[in-house]
């Protein structure tokens, strides 16, 4: 077990080096000038050049690389452009929207997946598999923000149920701030849960055919306690890649989501530093999301193990 987690923790430091270098790379290439851009088009060559200078802007590539990647590993994201704060203030700011948004969806996809599947798997060919199937197929293929969109005026503006966006913040207790985050927890939610329900069905069929499944229900053991005691646990390593990529979309990929129900998170934050062209927020925040997903994969990778030990002998 010592040997599988030490080969994993090096691929994913290697991987978090090699997506620093990318990020950083493909922000440079961006047209536009940070400077020019916050001084305005009538500021003059001077007044540009000196906030260049301030910013550290002229120093060559590789030394802003280095002072960058430096100040990640040591929780200094720099400071923003626009709004003159550090960056670490911002994320901690927007990360208390994300981050719970992400949890709630995931476990939302989850609560509505892994019964749809085994439900599916267990009733092959009939008439409920078919419907559930159409059903996910449905939901893989319409987007996220048309959900948004219809769950808005659905449960918003029609039953006025909830708010139709905004945030009320944790301060304003635990139940305002859920119900603010419920309709785009779902939005990001339902084509989660279509994909994952697809996954745990083809899963659940796979390992439905092996012999010590046949073996167990020779024995007379319940198909009910075969489903889930044997054929679940032994369909899991694919499920689980499945929501280990889930969960770092839904972190990473709220953008659209966080706009559409004007949520201040970190999804919002990036859209706003591309458009105000503040490229230490944007840097900043991407690698910190990248962290994340990189994190993530490492404990789905983890999980296998658990869920597998022969994965833990091959090692």
């Amino acid at each position: 077990m010592t040997a599988y987690l030490l080969k994993r923790l090096v691929i994913a430091a290697i991987t978090l080096v090699l997506a620093s270098m990318v990020v950083f790379a493909v922000l440079q290439v961006v047209p536009g000038d940070p400077a020019r851009l916050m001084l305005g088009m009538n500021a003059s060559a001077e007044q540009v050049e000196m906030l260049r200078s301030q910013l550290g802007l002229n120093d060559p590539l590789v030394l802003r690389y280095l002072h960058w990647a430096i100040g990640l590993l040591h929780l200094d994201f720099g400071r923003s452009y626009t709004y003159s704060v550090p960056v670490l203030d911002l994320v901690r700011e927007r990360i208390v929207v994300s981050l719970p948004l992400a949890l709630i969806a995931l476990a939302l996809s989850t609560a509505i997946a892994i019964p749809v599947g085994l439900y599916s798997a267990s009733r092959r060919g009939r008439a409920g598999d078919v419907i559930a199937m159409g059903v996910s197929q449905v939901g893989v293929a319409v987007p996220n923000f048309w959900f948004a969109l219809l769950l808005i005026y659905l449960f918003a503006v029609w039953l006025r149920w909830v708010p139709a966006g905004g945030f009320a913040g944790w301060k304003a207790g635990a139940w305002p701030a859920l119900k603010s985050l419920l309709l785009p927890a779902v939005a990001l939610a339902l084509p989660q849960a279509a994909i994952l329900a697809r996954v745990t069905r083809q899963a659940l069929l796979e390992v439905l055919s092996e012999d010590y499944i046949r073996t167990a229900r020779a024995k007379g053991m319940p198909y009910r306690a075969v489903l889930w005691r044997h054929a679940l646990r032994n369909a899991l390593i694919p499920v689980l890649t499945i929501m280990g990529l889930q969960f770092a979309f839904l972190l990473a990929g709220t953008v659209i989501i966080e706009n559409v129900f004007y949520l201040p998170g970190l999804g919002r934050l990036v859209f706003q530093a591309i458009t105000q062209r503040d490229l230490i927020v944007v840097e900043s925040v991407v690698m910190l999301l990248v962290a994340a997903v990189i994190a993530v994969n490492l404990l789905v990778d983890l999980s296998y193990a658990l869920v597998d030990p022969r994965l833990r002998s091959r090692e």
